[in-house]
This record gives C-alpha cells, sequence and structure tokens, in this order.
C-alpha cells in the first residue's frame, strides 16, 4: 500500500503530530511526505518528497493573523498549478492534516483521502463553536475538503473526535517547576511581550519568538529564537505557559500538568473556538495582551489552579482503525489484478 501523508505547514503543530504518526504508518505501508506552507520551524527526521507554497496565513506582531501578508503571499495561479499537477493519483491513499493543494487534488481527481486534523474537530457540531467571523467558518469547513473526516480536540466531543495526539519527546519527559514562566505567542512582537510581562519583575519569562534569530536578555525576561528541544525542556521545566489558543502547545502543557493561560489571535476562527473549549475547562482566557490585563495575569500567576486531563497513547490504534479498510481494499485490488 502507498500513503502520501499531506501536512500543512503554518505553524508548528501538524508538523508535531506528523512526528508521532509517521513512524506507525511507515510500519504499515510505503510512505511519501509533503508539506505546503510557511512559518514551520520544526526538522523532520524523515525525507519530505514534495515541498509546496501552498495556502498560509501569516503571523502579524499585533495579536493575529496579518491578512494583507497572506493575501499578498497568496499566488493563486500558482496555488491552481500545485493542485493540478501534485501527483495524488499515484498512491492508495492520501492522508491529509489540513494541506489543501492534495484536498483539492483529491477532490478533483477523485483519489481516496482521509482527513485527520485538529480542524475537523473544531468544525464538528458538538464542539464549543464561536459565533463570529462567518467568513473563517466557511474556510475552515472548506480550506482542505475532505468526505471522510477524523479530528482531535481537547476534549472528545463526538465519535469523531480523539484527544491530542502527544509526541514522545513530551510524552515521557519528567515535569518539574524551576521557578520560570514559557511564554510562545508568536502572533505578537517581541518588543510588545518585553512592555506587557516586565511589569512583573519578579518573574523569570522565557519568551520563544518567531521574530528574531538570537539570544536576548531584558532583565527579567528572556528571548529564545524558535528550537524544539529548548522549548520543551522551557515548557517542562517551567511553573507555567503562556501561549496562544492553538492546539498542540496548550494540549501539551495540559499533558505536563502546568498552569496554562492563552490569548486566541485576532482574525483567527479556530483559535477562538478553542478558547471556549478552553475556557469550559477552568483555563482563563485574555481576549487580547495589554496592560487591562495585568491583574489577571497577576491572578493567575499567584494560582496554583491546574486543569487536570488524561491523554493516553492510542495513537497505532487510532491509524490501524482507520487505515485498515483502505489496506484491505488495496489488498483485495491487487489480488484481483493478478488474477
Amino acid at each position: 500500500m502507498k500513503i502520501l501523508y499531506a501536512i500543512q505547514g503554518t505553524g508548528n503543530g501538524h508538523a508535531s503530530r506528523a512526528l508521532e504518526i509517521v513512524p506507525h504508518l511507515q510500519k504499515r505501508a510505503e510512505i511519501d511526505i509533503l508539506i505546503s506552507g510557511y512559518q514551520c520551524e520544526l526538522k523532520f527526521p524523515f525525507e519530505v518528497k514534495y515541498k509546496l507554497k501552498g495556502l498560509s496565513f501569516i503571523f502579524g506582531k499585533k495579536g493575529g493573523v496579518d491578512i494583507w501578508q497572506t493575501l499578498k503571499k497568496s499566488k493563486f495561479s500558482r496555488l491552481w498549478r500545485e493542485i493540478k499537477n501534485v501527483p495524488v493519483q499515484e498512491y492508495d491513499l492520501i492522508i491529509n492534516d489540513f494541506e489543501p493543494v492534495t484536498a483539492w487534488a483529491c477532490k478533483f481527481k477523485n483519489v481516496p483521502i482521509i482527513s485527520l486534523s485538529h480542524q475537523n474537530a473544531v468544525a464538528d457540531d458538538s464542539a464549543p463553536k464561536y459565533n463570529r467571523f462567518k467568513f473563517e467558518k466557511l474556510l475552515l469547513k472548506y480550506y482542505a475538503p475532505a468526505k471522510n473526516k477524523f479530528g482531535f480536540h481537547f476534549k472528545s466531543y463526538s465519535s469523531a473526535t480523539f484527544l491530542p495526539i502527544i509526541r514522545k519527546e513530551i510524552r515521557y519527559k519528567n515535569s518539574i517547576k524551576k521557578g520560570h514562566y514559557t511564554v510562545y505567542l508568536p502572533a505578537y512582537g517581541d518588543k510588545k511581550l518585553i512592555k506587557i510581562l516586565s511589569n512583573f519583575k519578579t518573574v523569570k519569562w522565557q519568551i520563544f519568538s518567531k521574530h528574531t534569530n538570537q539570544f536576548q536578555l531584558h532583565n527579567n525576561i528572556t528571548i529564545h529564537p524558535i528550537n524544539g528541544k529548548e522549548f520543551i525542556t522551557s515548557i517542562a521545566s517551567s511553573n507555567g505557559v503562556l501561549c496562544g489558543a492553538g492546539f498542540e502547545t496548550p494540549a501539551e502543557a495540559l499533558f505536563l500538568k502546568k498552569k496554562l493561560m492563552v490569548i486566541p489571535m485576532k482574525n483567527q476562527y479556530e483559535q477562538q473556538c478553542n478558547a471556549l473549549a478552553l475556557k469550559e475547562m477552568g483555563i482563563p482566557v485574555l481576549k487580547k495582551l495589554n496592560k487591562k490585563q495585568l491583574p489577571k495575569i497577576e491572578k493567575w500567576i499567584k494560582s496554583n489552579s491546574i486543569v487536570k486531563v488524561n491523554y493516553p497513547d492510542v495513537t497505532e490504534d487510532l491509524l490501524d482503525a482507520i487505515i485498515l479498510p483502505y489496506y484491505n481494499q488495496t489488498i483485495l485490488s491487487e489480488v484481483t489484478i493478478a488474477s
């Protein structure tokens, strides 16, 4: 059986999930990897056969998606060429993690596809919904279309929604407290973060930034370029995590039993929905990062409240259940051809 695993390259969440999924797939089939999009810093331990531009959202520095830069870098004629040329017909199955090129190619070429992403769980009727941003809701639905959809969320809201896949580096990491707080807010610029967090002079902040390529020290604040191993070490030894309302980082913080506070990105429907889900679980949520939020941040720092979760390792069983029907169909087709 030959499978193409297609990954959305905006941010690191899809990539970190691939680090767990791909090794399991390699035990069962011949696997090629495709990634499209910008702003993914994680390095893969396996070959990426196809690297496409795709259609990406660009993070700004004021708390949200930079719509202008997103549109500026979105060359739809190139996207259409990639959709036409990507050889999805050469595979028995496409597994798609919110990747638009292969999703639309499969739709046009009638190739079997399984969509496996957090976005599917957000779009599930049973999951918490943010009622604004009707355009973004439609975008979430049609960005990477597929008939067979499964999703991941902080809680299992339906039979098609599974708990988070926690990467091994986190699952087997010793969780301790060294007194600092880990910050990952890629939609905010470093100056903005320093301006707000410097108000807490007795708190050590370790900021991981997309906007710098060198280490910086500002009194009680350190700024680090994105580095996977350093980030894992920081989050695992932190007293708490302040981050966006994405999926993987909050899920990993919860798994490590860390105090968590999130700030959803502006103009990002998925993160607004995630924030609602986390708020229902008891996680404090800020609408934005400004001086008005200082009392809430101070209250969070002083709090010892930790939300307990149970995220068992069921990745292998999950993939077997999803892939088995396609695997059997492929074997049957090969036997039929041979006879």
